[in-house]
């Protein structure tokens, strides 16, 4: 079977996954490994765990990093850009349908059901918290980096506060969290060499550090976007809700889109499959300067998701050597703690603030995080119930 054949057959794979894939990205490293471990057997137990692990240590979206590199395997590099492509477009043209729509929800139902979506925000964003605090912060000295990360940025608001965060909190884990770091075995081969490694890894760097300057430059708008997202998908670890402050600070606080309009269509994000980073699709539509519209969407669609694409391919020639450093190990968990109180700084401002107004809004939010956390029902369920109650809390009191 010819490399086209095969980019074909991970097409049709990954849209069915697109269409379907609902609950976030472990939810989606699920899906992955019954489809294509259990059910085609393109590769085995062994290998798809040392492709998680992979996926897991670098900064971007796991899920479609693991799905990228699920493509690439099977159909190099067409296989990889066809696995993304189906895996990302339906959850973006329906984002993208979504912003086209928002607009035209008036009236107390409507002002309610948008409402109701920022309150599955705050369920989803603390249910968030909850599970990563759990795995990534077990013990005193990463709960610690964790409250540190989160008053800093509470502190020092906007990006340069969170980079801060993540920073720092790396550095304290390779003063605090070095344990006995277990053997790494191989990942699967891939048929990149050290050379194209290099070359992805001097174009991630390239652009985080060039973007920026091209739009003091006056580089325009449609730059402007890109930088932004390109630098909020370099900076996410930990899965894709991180993403939430980093976009926030970047396109909320410099009045490109409504505060409203940004937790409306982060809430609408709950409730259709694959990956969250689609979100960005969204935003692009709904930006205020131009580029908006299909432009901005597909702009900072790509930008968002190009860093961490970048960054798999440009280190899985080195990783099993990286990997099995143990101070690689303890700077990856001191960054993750801070994650989780990067998080928690955004569950409360901008999610909380916004969204929780009196007791009726808190009550939802409550009932939210409950079928989350303990009926362990579907994000999408949670946000027909948040949108539903926003509906009937928009309604008129009767006189």
């Amino acid at each position: 079977m010819t490399d086209s054949h095969r980019a074909g057959e991970v097409f049709r794979a990954f849209l069915l996954l697109g269409l379907s894939a609902f609950g976030g990205p472990i939810a989606h490293l699920g899906y992955f490994r019954h489809e294509f471990v259990t059910r085609r057997g393109w590769l085995d137990e062994h290998a798809y765990a040392d492709l998680v692990a992979l996926c897991q240590f670098l900064p971007g979206p796991a899920s479609s990093q693991v799905g990228f590199a699920l493509g690439l395997l099977r159909g190099g590099p067409l296989g990889g850009l066809a696995a993304w492509t189906a895996f990302t477009l339906p959850s973006a043209l329906l984002l993208m349908l979504f912003a086209l729509g928002a607009a035209s929800l008036e009236g107390p139902l409507g002002s309610g059901l948008l409402h109701g979506l920022k309150v599955v925000a705050v369920a989803i964003v603390a249910h968030a918290v909850w599970g990563m605090a759990r795995t990534l912060c077990p013990d005193r000295a990463r709960a610690t980096i964790a409250v540190a990360a989160a008053l800093l940025v509470i502190a020092a608001a906007g990006p340069g506060g969170q980079v801060l965060a993540i920073g720092l909190g790396g550095l304290a884990g390779l003063a605090c969290c070095r344990g006995d770091g277990q053997a790494r075995p191989p990942v699967p081969g891939f048929a990149i060499s050290r050379r194209t490694g290099l070359a992805c890894l001097v174009a991630f760097v390239g652009l985080l550090l060039g973007l920026p300057l091209l739009v003091q430059a006056g580089a325009g708008q449609g730059v402007a976007l890109v930088d932004a997202c390109y630098r909020a998908g370099a900076l996410v670890f930990g899965g894709g809700h991180v993403v939430l402050p980093l976009l926030e600070a970047e396109v909320v606080r410099s009045g490109w889109v409504a505060a409203d309009d940004f937790l409306a269509g982060y809430g609408a994000a709950q409730a259709i499959p694959g990956p969250l980073f689609t979100f960005s699709a969204y935003l692009g539509m709904v930006m205020g300067p131009a580029p908006g519209g299909v432009l901005g969407a597909l702009l900072a669609l790509v930008a968002i998701f190009m860093p961490g694409l970048l960054l798999l391919v440009g280190t899985v020639p080195f990783w099993n050597a990286l990997r099995a450093r143990p101070a690689v190990q303890a700077l990856m968990r001191g960054a993750n703690a801070a994650v989780v109180g990067l998080l928690a700084a955004t569950l409360y401002q901008p999610v909380w603030t916004s969204a929780i107004l009196g007791p009726a809004e808190f009550a939802l939010a409550l009932v939210g995080f409950t079928l989350l956390s303990v009926w362990r029902r579907p994000a999408w369920m949670v946000v027909l119930v948040c949108g539903l109650g926003g509906m009937a809390l928009g309604l008129p009191s009767p006189p």
